[in-house]
This record gives C-alpha cells, structure tokens and sequence, in this order.
C-alpha cells in the first residue's frame, strides 16, 4: 500500500528540559514510519541545544516563547501578539501538511492554527482549550507515562505503541569529544574512581529535597566515591547547605557548565542522584545510571524507561498530587523520605559497580 503520510511534518514541544527530551523518541519513531519525511522541531532556549545533534529531526525551529509568557503576565496584549505574529511568520513560511502538538497547551494549539497545517493531531494530555484547535485527537491510552503518551500522537499515521522500545535521543557534538577527561582532571577528580554526579534542586519548590538531607545520605558513602554536586549558579548556597553536613569531600561545579557539557560530564559518571529534574533525563538519554526521589510526581509517568535506574518514592500518603506547590504548604511527602531510605539505596548500587 502506497505510504500517504505528509511530507512536511512539525512537531510542537516547546519546553522543558526533560520533556523534550521525553518527546526525542516521537521524532525517531516518526523517521521510521516515513523516511522521506521532513520534520521540524519547534522548540524554546534552552532545551533547543538538546534537539542539535538529533539525526531524526531536519531542522530545529527556534522561537523563545519566554518574551510571550511574560507579555502575558503582564496582561500586555499588545507585546503578545507582536510575539505571536512573529511565531506565525517562522511557521507559515515553511507549509507545512501535518503538526503533531505533544505539549497539548492553549498556546500549542495557537501555534498549531498559525501554522497553516489542515491536519493538526493532538493527545489527551492537558486540556486548556487545545482541542479546539486539533483537526483530530489521537487514542487516549492507558498508559499513563509522558513518553508514551506522546508516542500516541503517531497512533493515527500507523503506529504501534507495542512495537516500541524505550530510549531518550540525546547527540553530543564532535566538539565536545574529549571535553569530560579535559574538565574531570582540572578539577582533581580520578576518572579511575566512582564519579557520584549529585544534582540537588528543581525548579518545582514541593519536589525538592532538603539539602542537609543530601548532605547526611553523602555522608555515609565511603571516601573512594567522589561526590561531585552540579546545577546553575543559583544552586551554590543549596550545595552548601549540604556540604556542611558532610565530613568528607564534595566538589561543586555549579554554574560551570551548559547542558551538553553537563552531559558529556553524566557520560563519564558512575550514577547520578538526583530529584525530578532535567538532569535526570539528560541522564537517562546518555546512559548514566540514576537513583532519583520522587514525592509530587512518581516514575511510573516521569521516569527513565530504559534499565539501570532505581528509584525511592515517598512513603507519604499524599504523594503523586502532581502540584507545583505543596497545598498544605509542609512538602510533607518529600520530607517523609529520610537519609537513610537514600544511603542505604547509594550503597547497594554503588556497591554492585
């Protein structure tokens, strides 16, 4: 049967970190499906420098929504629509014959409108509105995990969800090679020793686990393990919070690196702790182990698919509320996971090698 899917395909994933990554593998499994397809990313800095080497995708479209959402906020119309038009002008230019909107947003569905695309699929994700501007909606699935929630955009092109197997698309560039043995030895780190990558924040307050908490999980480690704490420069006085609980060494690099360079580091690392964040999926997409903390959100819809990933989840009763912040205002369910839950979890991976 001759393949009557569209030659130019744009997929809508505009943020964040770990999303897009999540939504990596819609663009491979898509290539698949149609290898004559053009396909086009429209993406907001800075999750479009993980989306560069991506061998699925022919062209990243960069449109910095930041500037809209402020407009917004501010109730400036005017500056919003000004934003707007200039999405419309990237968009239109390009006729495109299909947009696949897997961020399932008002504002996705504006973007998918604005591009002139007659066949707009959506997915049961959020609502807001974003129907109405789908010519169609793809199968609600059972499965409740964002990658194959996304994938399920494919299902009205032919897919099949069961056929898929599990994996993040993260490319580093050429320039990169080497950068990792470069930084490690710089900082004084043995590439020959186990490289414990911590990152410490998110940028959701009620996932956050507390730093001295780190600090006394850490602590327990023995001193072959080099602790090395990453994040953004506003992380530093968390990482000293939990510095000062620990009486052995931790390295923070805070602040010294862009996300590829953080995962050309991850690359190199024995295991990554971490909360929910995108330093998790950077993880996930380059092969780095994990063990990561969940309490608001929960692995089964967020985290890594793929092996080599271990898990501690809150033993509270009302986690998994899915909340940016915590309604009862005590973050209870990430409290109610204690250093020891997290040593004993650190030295049994650790210990396996």
């Amino acid at each position: 049967m001759e393949n009557k899917l569209p030659q130019k395909i744009l997929i809508l994933r505009l943020s964040a970190i770990g999303d897009v990554l999540h939504a990596t593998p819609v663009a491979r499994e898509l290539k698949k499906l149609q290898p004559n397809a053009h396909i086009t990313w429209l993406v907001s800095p800075p999750a479009d420098k993980l989306l560069a080497e991506n061998p699925h995708i022919d062209e990243v479209l960069v449109w910095d929504r930041r500037p809209l959402d402020k407009a917004f906020a501010s109730w400036n119309l005017p500056a919003a629509f000004r934003e707007l038009k200039k999405a419309r002008a990237l968009l239109k230019a390009r006729h495109f014959d299909l947009v696949l909107d897997i961020q399932g947003l008002f504002l996705t569905g504006i973007l998918a409108r604005l591009s002139g695309a007659k066949r707009r699929i959506g997915i049961h994700e959020r609502h807001e509105g974003n129907p109405l501007f789908m010519s169609e909606m793809a199968p609600n699935i059972e499965s409740s995990h964002k990658v194959h929630r996304y994938l399920s955009a494919l299902m009205p092109l032919g897919f099949d969800l069961s056929s898929f197997k599990p994996g993040l698309v993260l490319n580093l560039p050429p320039s990169l090679q080497g950068f990792a043995q470069d930084f490690w030895q710089a900082h004084g780190i043995d590439l020959q020793q186990p490289i414990l990558m911590v990152t410490i924040r998110t940028t959701w307050p009620d996932k956050n686990w507390e730093p001295e908490n780190f600090g006394k999980a850490l602590n327990s480690l023995p001193p072959h393990v080099q602790v090395v704490f990453c994040g953004s420069p506003d992380d530093e006085i968390f990482i000293k919070e939990a510095q000062a609980m620990m009486n052995r060494p931790g390295l923070s690099i805070a602040g010294q690196t862009s996300l590829l360079e953080l995962a050309a580091l991850l690359k190199t690392a024995d295991l990554l702790l971490s909360c929910d964040t995108g330093p998790l999926h950077i993880a996930d997409a380059i092969g780095c182990r994990t063990l990561s903390l969940w309490g608001p959100t929960q692995p089964d819809v967020y985290g890594p698919l793929t092996t080599g990933h271990e898990f501690v989840i809150s033993p509270h009763d009302c986690r998994r509320c899915l909340k940016t912040k915590c309604q009862y205002k005590t973050n209870a369910c990430m409290k109610a996971i204690t250093p020891e839950m997290v040593a004993v979890k650190l030295k049994d991976i650790l210990d396996k090698g």
